[in-house]
């Protein structure tokens, strides 16, 4: 191999990561090079640095617990005006939709019942749509009176907002911060 060029593996892991549809684990990719684990971490952290020091426009992200293919970020523009917007919505997803995916990531596991609590209104639609979609998963029973469902986010939740892990959300002291060069007027205090 010359310097500077991707390894046979590396080539092989960029050709799986192209097609894919969903992130690859590094165990899947290990299983596909027939090598283990820590030496296929190795190939992708390879190729990762090959394509980031090459200035490719497309770039290795982890996210979900596993690795895909993305457009660099100064390239977005022009293949978010390529892409038809039908194919760059696919997921739209309403301010209830959200704010119900916020609860359950911040508190999960957790039941409907919760949830309503938090937000003050009903959730079982929002709920049953964001489980048809993938991006909750039934967590089991809660012990106690009714043993009610709980309810937690996905990997699909993960990726659809860029999260390698539900520790990677901002915390609530994050979140009520004022923008850069933004103002704390008109801003209330919920401490």
């Amino acid at each position: 191999m010359t310097p500077g060029a991707i390894s046979d593996a590396g080539r092989k892991i960029q050709a799986v990561l192209f097609v894919a549809q969903s992130p690859v684990s590094v165990g899947e990719i290990a299983e596909l090079l027939s090598a283990p684990p820590s030496v296929a971490a190795g190939e992708i952290e390879a190729l990762a640095r090959f394509l980031e020091n090459a200035g490719s426009a497309l770039l290795l992200q982890e996210v979900a617990g596993g690795w895909r293919m993305v457009t660099a970020p100064d390239v977005g523009e022009v293949v978010a005006r390529f892409r038809d917007t039908a194919l760059t919505q696919k997921i739209r997803l309403s301010r209830a939709a959200i704010e119900t995916l916020a609860v359950i990531a911040y508190n999960q596991p957790v039941t409907r019942g919760e949830v309503e609590d938090i937000r003050g209104v009903r959730c079982e639609r929002v709920i049953e749509t964001l489980l048809a979609h993938g991006m909750l998963r039934i967590a089991g029973r809660k012990r106690g009176t009714g043993s009610p469902l709980l309810y937690r986010t996905t990997d699909l939740f993960l990726e659809t907002f860029g999260l390698s892990a539900i520790s990677e959300l901002p915390t609530l002291e994050e979140l009520l911060e004022p923008a850069p060069g933004g103002s704390d007027e008109g801003r209330e205090d919920y401490s």
